[in-house]
């Protein structure tokens, strides 16, 4: 008979691998329709351009945000860092679907590791996506994991900002967005952040702390523009 601790091993494995299929098999399908219903509308997108003029960059958004900017980037040579955990293996392959590269990876936990995955998609003028407060929170959490990546490329930080007027929000750390059919939808994009490669460990510290207000101050003007309450 199996104890309860292996039970529910097993309960959690049969759910990944039932949730993935479904995610590899309805997931694409689904996201085309709700999102091409949405009203969206990109705020300030000249940061991003900028940013990256000729080489790549670093851009940053919450994991509970995630969905909102699926399909609006889609096909457009950009990569997303996922966590190397089986819950990050869910996502890849609605990733790929929509043309997006893939970076198994951590800002959070060995960020070396990181950088060597990102470099050479880095080098080919890509903009590598990163939920700095993933792959398990607590939501609005960040580590200096990216702004050291941002010291170690000399490529900037482009903090990012998600916000809908209704949405279905998941029972979950993260509060995981998924905007309802018909909603207005704002992806706002700040100015771009470099980090000195002579930053000392403080001045790291510091523009971390500062991607997280940025990214705070994006989503509150977001959801002033929509005339709403922010939803945390």
């Amino acid at each position: 008979m199996f104890s309860k601790k292996a039970t529910r091993r097993w309960y959690r494995r049969t759910r990944r691998r039932v949730g993935g299929l479904l995610l590899r098999v309805l997931g694409p399908t689904a996201v085309r329709l709700l999102a091409g219903s949405w009203k969206l509308e990109r705020v300030d997108p000249e940061h991003l351009d900028r940013a990256a003029p000729d080489g790549g960059s670093l851009a940053t958004l919450w994991h509970g945000r995630m969905l909102m900017p699926l399909f609006a980037h889609r096909n457009q040579g950009n990569s997303v860092l996922v966590s190397p955990s089986d819950d990050g293996s869910l996502t890849t392959g609605l990733l790929a679907r929509f043309g997006y590269g893939v970076i198994r990876g951590s800002s959070n936990r060995n960020p070396a590791r990181a950088l060597r995955e990102m470099l050479g998609t880095l080098r080919r003028g890509s903009t590598v996506v990163i939920t700095p407060d993933g792959p398990r929170g607590p939501r609005h959490s960040i580590n200096p994991g990216t702004a050291w990546l941002a010291r170690a490329t000399g490529l900037p930080i482009v903090p990012v900002g998600i916000v809908t007027d209704r949405a279905w929000r998941v029972n979950s750390w993260d509060a995981f967005t998924i905007p309802k059919w018909g909603a207005r939808v704002l992806i706002l994009y700040g100015e771009p952040i470099w980090v000195g490669e002579d930053a000392d460990d403080e001045e790291v510290r510091r523009v971390t702390e500062e991607i997280r207000s940025r990214m705070i101050a994006l989503e509150e003007r977001g959801f002033r523009m929509l005339g709403v309450e922010r939803d945390w």
